[in-house]
């Protein structure tokens, strides 16, 4: 089994003492994001093969992460890194920390073990085409060393991302935009040359339409990596979370509307402040999130 820890939310950043008690614990209940019961999900050696760990922010997250090689569990952190200006990512610490951070992890566990994320794309006034070209450009220099794979995506615009997207727009005063497929895959083409020029392997996630030669599907869980980092077989099936995911299955302990870093795109918070609240509320002896 592969645990997932967590594209829901931020557990690295928000929530490592939790999730220090609930490795002691062996186990970790989730609440049921369609409404069904909560169900366990088991942490013990015996039956974890790996983890995959979502963050912007790994630094709350050494001791736990220690205690995770401590047991010899393979694990890879899907790392996003934008370099979005703080109207669009209020809470999220400067490219420069989180570059820091995944040099960290690079020497003690090889570039393999991170995937940086360059995700969500969205085009804004404050992030035009040019922004985008140069931010990704440097970047991808600067961590060129320490990964060797980045993970792009254009952002879903979803109902509450639209609004929660023209809310910020309009107190920030900026508007942004949605392009076309046919605009999205010339942009994409021009990243993927920028990422080869470094060594880097450029992927999509979860968008099929957009690729391309140089643009190749990403798998956010991907055994073949997992394996390589291991240095055995992980063999989980193909079971993605929606349409165009490659994904091998993983069973995610995380819940929705408990990430404060007030991403203005984000499609797993419905409102910043419920966000908030729930990192301000939280008891990490509970059993589970939300």
């Amino acid at each position: 089994m592969i645990v997932s820890a967590s594209y829901r939310t931020d557990i690295p950043a928000f929530y490592g003492r939790w999730f220090l008690r609930r490795l002691a614990a062996g186990e970790a209940w989730v609440r049921n994001p369609y409404g069904g019961k909560p169900y366990r999900v088991s942490l013990l050696p015996a039956d974890v093969d790996a983890f995959v760990f979502w963050t912007r922010n790994l630094a709350p997250f050494a001791e736990a992460l220690a205690a995770v090689e401590q047991r010899w569990v393979p694990y890879v952190i899907q790392y996003t890194v934008t370099g979005y200006p703080a109207a669009l990512e209020t809470g999220v610490p400067p490219a420069e920390h989180a570059i820091q951070q995944i040099r960290a992890v690079a020497e003690r566990r090889g570039r393999a073990a991170t995937v940086w994320r360059y995700d969500p794309i969205l085009f804004t006034d404050l992030t035009p085409p040019e922004w985008h070209r140069e931010t990704f450009a440097h970047l991808a220099h600067r961590l060129a060393l320490h990964v060797d794979e980045v993970t792009v995506s254009f952002c879903n615009i979803y109902r509450k991302t639209a609004r929660n997207l023209g809310t910020i727009a309009q107190r920030q005063g900026f508007a942004w935009r949605d392009p076309d497929t046919h605009e999205r895959r010339a942009f994409l083409a021009e990243l993927a040359a920028i990422a080869a020029g470094e060594g880097l392997r450029l992927t999509v996630c979860s968008q099929p339409e957009l690729e391309q030669p140089a643009v190749d599907a990403a798998a956010c869980i991907d055994t073949a990596r997992l394996s390589r980092l291991a240095g055995r077989p992980i063999a989980v099936r193909q079971k993605g979370n929606r349409p165009g995911c490659l994904c091998a299955e993983g069973r995610d302990i995380g819940a929705y509307d408990t990430c404060a870093h007030g991403c203005g795109y984000c499609y797993a918070v419905q409102y910043a402040g419920k966000a908030q609240q729930a990192v301000r509320a939280h008891d990490p002896s509970r059993d589970r999130l939300g």
